[in-house]
């Protein structure tokens, strides 16, 4: 079984013997630092599972950018309401590293369908866990400190905290980066 598979049957849980098809179906891109995967207001035509690297969700708004994810190595990364909905993309999509991505674009994610019986089953249960990783952002913004936060940050994913620049983060949960520093140094010492 190669790597796309076991993510596709991680993800999706799709049966062994669809595999390999829809495997097929994903090609491996390279999105390099400071590139773009989608643009506010362009149409996002692609979903994609990062195999390495870093993509930063994010929107500028009149006061400041605001990060709204960090998307890493085994997550899947696209901008859902342009992808699903084709809507133009709220969010700008970019490479804070060299990423290696297995994308399936739009005309092939609709031969799923075909290719896999079950596959509205599959794809309501892939975005009802989106809808739930959602839901427990903004219950934890609403009810954790700031400190607790960058804890259950830290103890995700270790690795964001040496490979993404500290005022991503500091968006990303919600603080300034003056807080994100004092919370880290208290970490550290």
């Amino acid at each position: 079984m190669t790597e796309l598979q076991t993510y596709i049957k991680s993800y999706f849980g799709i049966q062994p013997n669809q595999q390999q098809e829809v495997a097929e179906l994903f090609k491996r891109e390279t999105l390099y630092k400071g590139e773009y995967y989608t643009k506010v207001d362009h149409y996002c035509k692609k979903l994609s599972f990062v195999h390495s690297g870093y993509i930063r969700i994010y929107a500028d708004t009149p006061q400041k950018e605001v990060t709204q994810w960090i998307s890493g190595k085994g997550h899947f990364v696209t901008e859902l309401s342009s992808f699903i909905f084709n809507q133009r993309s709220r969010f700008n999509l970019q490479a804070l590293t060299d990423c290696e991505l297995f994308t399936i674009h739009e005309e092939d994610y609709q031969k799923l369908q075909v290719l896999v019986p079950d596959w509205q089953q599959i794809e309501k249960r892939f975005i009802s866990e989106c809808f739930i990783t959602l839901e427990n952002r903004v219950f934890q913004f609403l009810s954790l400190s700031a400190e607790d936060r960058y804890d259950q940050l830290y103890n995700y994913d270790k690795e964001l905290f040496t490979e993404v620049p500290q005022q991503y983060l500091a968006s990303m949960l919600g603080m300034t980066p003056e807080t994100f520093s004092r919370i880290r140094k208290k970490k550290i010492s």
